[in-house]
């Protein structure tokens, strides 16, 4: 780090420190010591690889999630406040919450990155200088620490793997003993059906930031949907949708977010077969997990917008901003129509939203009888009833490691956190009644389970992926729980965090 990355490094700490701290607090379980323990070990990473980084708030918040996971015995992550996995949120076919940000705002939508909004807290006067000192203390050492990176960001980071030796190769579907493997490791992002036993692809998305003349922006999803006809992936112009369990239905939302209307689209021809007329403009939906209602968030301004006059500071540069206008939700019957809406505002006001916050989706809890908003919890969400009164958290959701923890289909089993040492990559998953470790697999995110012997996992490609190159260039596989089987269901996405092509996938039952 030269003289001007060391100048710009003590900028970031100084202005990003504080928010910062509201992360690193949920990750420690309210413990401010232990909080600015690790984000000073997160920043100090961060200037390790200064000069290769181009968004390092977005490194330093997603090094957090995954760190703090790192660190938590099996016991402990129960009352840990681990960050919600992409599994957590597309289960049941909704996309990641977190808005499509302009590229120089520092991150795309990750269901882990989610906004801290904890009590006040204030950094200890001197943690600046004691990070400032550790990073004069690792220059005199040229740097020269040995050894690997740690798992960095939820969606998918790497060292090298030594599980079937090369990225491209993979058993025989038949070898798994697992039913209906559509496998297709040379197309990212995939043009044809990708599935395995229970759960398949049911579309993807890109986003984008479109800038307006007047200053404002518009964080995009571009989506990709299956046509159930032809087996394949067909671009749309939907602004927003989201599959139901079964993959015959989709719910699509039309440009120019939040509108008046709900569609509900037939997968088998691509049409909409039926509209769902509502008094108050939607801009996010869910199909509950049996998939006959939907919960509808809706919003006063674009819940996607970057405004000028929210503009802020990011890495000396003026972005715009997000505005929270959540007004509330419908919970509406899909054989029918009806749609009962119930009052919820955002809970923040304009002035302490950070990146991201403007989108704020309610999303159902795992039996279908609540809805839910990301929060800084411990459980990670607060949890609400069909009228919009605030409940308990429930039971099942309480008792599982992290918010974004997915159970096996028979209760056994609950996937864990990232358990790699050295440069082993692996995840653990643990068993649901002891809280123990089961089995360790291959990747650094487990996504679903495609039956109870058999997950989909996003890994990083084990040839390329040398920390700080390949560390984000990963694709879709199957593992099993042994540990030695995989299979490539996807080809691997660049190796970057972000570029206008990465593609996010939506994983739904079939």
């Amino acid at each position: 780090m030269d003289a001007r990355e060391n100048q710009h490094f003590r900028k970031f700490v100084a202005s990003k420190s504080p928010g910062l701290l509201h992360v690193a607090m949920r990750h420690s379980g309210g413990d401010q010591p232990a909080a600015e323990d690790l984000l000073q070990d997160a920043l100090m990473k961060t200037a390790k690889r200064w000069h290769r980084i181009d968004e390092p708030e977005a490194y330093v918040r997603e090094m957090l999630c995954r760190r703090q996971a790192r660190r938590l015995k099996p016991s402990e992550r129960s009352a840990g406040g681990a960050g919600i996995s992409a599994a957590g949120q597309r289960i049941h076919g909704a996309p990641s919450t977190a808005s499509a940000r302009p590229e120089a705002a520092g991150e795309q939508p990750e269901p882990g990155a989610l906004k801290a909004d904890a009590p006040e807290v204030r950094l200890s006067d001197d943690f600046a200088e004691r990070v400032h000192r550790s990073l004069r203390r690792r220059k005199a050492r040229s740097f020269g620490v040995a050894g690997v990176v740690a798992a960095i960001i939820a969606v998918g980071v790497a060292v090298p793997l030594t599980v079937d030796g090369g990225g491209k190769q993979g058993r025989p579907a038949g070898e798994f003993g697992t039913p209906s493997v559509m496998a297709h490791a040379d197309q990212s992002p995939p043009r044809e059906l990708v599935a395995a036993g229970r759960i398949a692809v049911s579309a993807y998305y890109t986003t984008k930031l479109v800038k307006q003349s007047n200053g404002d922006a518009t964080g995009t999803y571009e989506w990709s949907l299956l046509n159930a006809g032809t087996g394949r992936y067909e671009k749309t112009d939907w602004a927003w949708l989201d599959v139901a369990s079964g993959m015959q239905t989709a719910a699509v939302l039309e440009r120019d977010l939040p509108v008046n209307r709900i569609g509900l689209l037939e997968l088998a021809t691509g049409k909409v077969k039926r509209w769902i007329e509502v008094d108050k403009r939607v801009g996010g939906v869910q199909f509950s997990p049996d998939g006959k209602r939907l919960v509808a968030t809706t919003y006063s301004l674009h819940p996607d917008g970057f405004f000028k006059d929210m503009s802020y500071q990011l890495n000396d540069k003026t972005v715009p901003g997000p505005k929270p206008s959540r007004t509330g939700y419908y919970v509406i019957d899909v054989a029918s129509g009806q749609a009962d809406f119930a009052e919820l505002p955002s809970n923040i006001d304009e002035s302490s939203v950070g990146p991201g916050g403007g989108r704020q989706d309610l999303r159902w809890s795992l039996d279908g009888k609540l809805v839910w908003e990301a929060w800084g919890n411990k459980e990670g969400g607060i949890y609400y009833d069909l009228n919009g009164n605030q409940m308990p958290v429930p039971k099942q959701e309480a008792s599982l490691p992290s918010p974004g923890a997915v159970l096996s289909r028979d209760g056994k089993l609950v996937t864990g956190a990232f358990a790699g040492k050295g440069d082993q990559i692996v995840s653990e998953v643990l068993d649901t009644k002891t809280g123990r470790r089961a089995a360790l697999v291959p990747g650094q995110q487990l996504l679903a389970w495609a039956d109870d012997n058999h997950l989909i996992a996003w890994r990083c490609d084990p040839e390329q992926c040398s920390p700080g190159e390949g560390e984000f260039r990963n694709q879709l596989l199957l593992v099993g729980l042994d540990g030695q089987k995989t299979i490539p269901l996807s080809g691997f996405r660049k190796a970057k965090l972000r570029y206008d092509g990465r593609w996010t996938p939506m994983l739904t039952q079939r």
